[in-house]
């Protein structure tokens, strides 16, 4: 990164939920949410900066009817069991709340320019009868002693619904080989804010740990980062590997002018760097529905660490 490079301001403009997948050519690759929600867009560069930019490619549109055909949210790029993916949700026109995770499956090895195809909504096991039966996204994927796993957020109905992050163990790149296991659910009152949320999970393994950080709260100034952190020789479907924080890991900061912090992803720059890379405003006041409100702008954060474990902080 250029040593003049400003950290924690926006990078990329009205880019919300925003993914960096760095593949093993140290080509790095970008997606996230664009302000309309239809459709799905790529970006790639031989550096991190260098991704700002680079020319946008989309991949996908939205259906015109049916399912995937409103609110297209939050894919994610993902190279596993030798193939590329991207995870994303989406509503329907007919049912705008009606959020599914989805797949789609790229048929070369170039995902800017190869076919991409639809595997359709994520598969749950066999035997699992609640995944993906309700309001269900932010779906991300990671690997761990040659097991691939699956991490999601999805809400249960219960009076104004509650977002829980639940995992589950993969099959193979579309299908889910374990039923779901509850891995964290809003207990304390920064996750309460407009609506009891978790949402948002990203993973970061380093030191015999997995943390997996996640959002909170509702999507104004308030959307703030937690974390979850595990052994990596740990049951990971057991909820009780898992150890959470009691207070976020990131909020909003006036005093850095970033507000609302949060669905975040990790890359490292090309000196090895460990970088965050998350969307945030610039302003307290939004004007309409937040979820509706485009300056969600992507920014990238240096962290280090202390005692094993990461410190996101603004200096």
């Amino acid at each position: 990164m250029d040593k003049n490079f400003e950290y924690n301001k926006p990078w990329i403009l009205q880019r919300a939920d925003p993914y960096i997948y760095r593949h093993t050519d140290g080509k790095y690759y970008f997606t996230a949410s664009v302000p309309e929600y239809d459709k799905i867009v790529l970006r790639v560069s031989d550096t991190l900066e260098g991704l700002a930019a680079a020319g946008e490619v989309e991949i996908w549109h939205k259906h015109e009817s049916g399912p995937m055909s409103k609110h297209i949210w939050a894919p994610e790029l993902h190279y596993l069991f030798g193939k590329w993916y991207i995870y994303y949700a989406g509503g329907e026109v007919e049912d705008i709340w009606k959020i599914r995770p989805y797949v789609l499956e790229c048929q070369g090895d170039d995902p800017i320019h190869d076919e991409w195809i639809e595997k359709g909504k994520m598969t749950r096991a066999d035997s699992d009868e609640f995944s993906f039966e309700a309001f269900s996204l932010d779906a991300t994927v990671f690997e761990n002693d040659g097991k691939w796993y699956y991490i999601w957020a999805e809400k249960v109905s219960v009076g104004k619904q509650i977002s829980n992050l639940y995992i589950a163990r993969m099959k193979n790149g579309y299908t889910l080989e374990t039923e779901q296991v509850l891995l964290t659910t809003p207990d304390y009152d920064w996750e309460r804010h407009g609506y009891w949320v978790n949402e948002g999970p990203a993973v970061l393994q380093r030191n015999g740990k997995i943390f997996v950080t996640y959002s909170a709260s509702d999507t104004g100034i308030n959307y703030c980062m937690g974390m979850l952190t595990a052994d990596a020789d740990s049951d990971l479907l057991d909820p009780l590997s898992w150890k959470k924080e009691r207070y976020p890991v990131l909020a909003s900061s006036p005093e850095h002018v970033v507000y609302g912090p949060g669905h975040n992803s990790f890359t490292v720059d090309e000196e090895g760097n460990d970088i965050l890379v998350y969307h945030a405003r610039t302003e307290t006041e939004i004007v309409g529905d937040p979820l509706y409100n485009p300056n969600r702008h992507a920014m990238l954060m240096k962290f280090g660490w202390q005692d094993g474990r990461p410190v996101f902080n603004y200096d």
